[in-house]
């Protein structure tokens, strides 16, 4: 099934509530034709106030423009806008079999029995749903379901996708397995789509590049590895993982260094403050006196690799996480390393 790659442009497109409250700020992005583009920032953020505007659910302020491929779409009503969405809990037709959800939108829209039949085959071979076409949604495991959802949405060959976070309502485990289904899907697909969702992992698994948002703006854009390992604000290093805030003295500034525990590392160039490090990226060692060193005061084991908790003079507490054969234990004196390439100057945009 062919489906149309178009692209979305959004400029300076803001939402002011009758109440004066301001969902989104002027914003501005770019979506690629056939490109998948995750929403992604913790609740009241903004992205699905963005979602919404971009489906035409919500009226945008004055002065903002949508446009899908060449044409604008800003006035144009919701059932116009040639949109397929998904939400959280996918709203199949309970009384419905497999084969009737999919070619509902088809059968309104007045498609020919031929049409029908033929199109809902082949998204029924697509999402491989075969054999389960005379199912009702009960019958259906969650996987199955939400590919009955995703079939429906595209079977009327929508311009766009709208994904309102489809994965929220699950549990961790299934989570995981249906994102990975969902990804796989998305790309035989090839529609252009809009993610929103508050789950990195989810975002980094699925999407081509993510917007990261946060108090009604779009903070930075690019794709999921150059954000985790370059983030350019404070707020998306902390949102994309975990990290850890190393302190600078104007010394170090001058110096192009940082010190920790009385030992002195080369640094990237910059006036930053601070300089944050992923917990991954800190190697530990056997205690060396002339490398920086802490003493472990806490140690989880999660199965692939063990998160420790360490204790370092003049910067505090500092994370790092270790194969899950590391032999290191609480009370340990250990040292660490921390290659120059790997600490993350960021501007402290709050």
């Amino acid at each position: 099934m062919e489906l149309e790659r178009t692209s979305v442009h959004i400029y300076q497109c803001a939402k002011t509530y009758p109440d004066g409250t301001q969902g989104l700020f002027p914003s501005s992005l770019d979506v690629q034709p056939g490109e998948v583009l995750a929403l992604l920032g913790p609740s009241g953020c903004g992205k699905t106030t963005l979602l919404r505007l971009i489906a035409g659910l919500e009226t945008v302020d004055q002065g903002g423009v949508i446009r899908f491929g060449t044409q604008e779409v800003t006035q144009v009503p919701v059932e116009r806008r040639q949109i397929g969405m998904v939400f959280q809990h996918y709203a199949l037709f309970p009384q419905m079999t497999v084969q009737a959800n999919i070619g509902y939108g088809l059968r309104l829209r007045g498609a020919s029995e031929q049409q029908l039949k033929q199109t809902v085959g082949e998204l029924i071979d697509l999402v491989r749903l075969k054999g389960f076409e005379h199912k009702r949604p009960a019958e259906l495991s969650g996987g199955q379901r939400q590919r009955v959802a995703l079939a429906r949405a595209v079977a009327v060959r929508p311009k766009v996708l709208l994904l309102d976070e489809p994965l929220t309502a699950l549990d961790a485990k299934l989570k995981v397995t249906l994102r990975d289904e969902l990804a796989e899907l998305l790309r035989r697909l090839g529609i252009t789509t809009i993610h929103v969702t508050h789950d990195q992992q989810e975002a980094l698994a699925i999407a081509d590049r993510l917007a990261v948002m946060r108090s009604g703006r779009i903070i930075q854009v690019g794709e999921g590895e150059a954000l985790y390992r370059n983030p350019k604000h404070m707020f998306v290093a902390e949102f994309l993982g975990r990290i850890n805030r190393l302190q600078r003295t104007p010394e170090d500034i001058e110096n192009h260094s940082v010190t920790i525990a009385q030992i002195t590392l080369p640094c990237p160039q910059g006036p930053w403050s601070e300089l944050f490090v992923r917990p991954e990226d800190i190697e530990l060692k056997r205690y060396d006196a002339q490398q920086p060193a802490a003493t472990i005061t806490q140690r989880s084991f999660l199965g692939d690799r063990i998160h420790y908790r360490l204790e370092a003079a003049g910067q505090g507490t500092l994370t790092a996480e270790a194969h899950r054969d590391s032999p290191y234990l609480v009370g340990d004196r250990v040292s660490f390393t921390i290659a120059t390439e790997h600490f993350m100057p960021c501007e402290n945009d709050q």
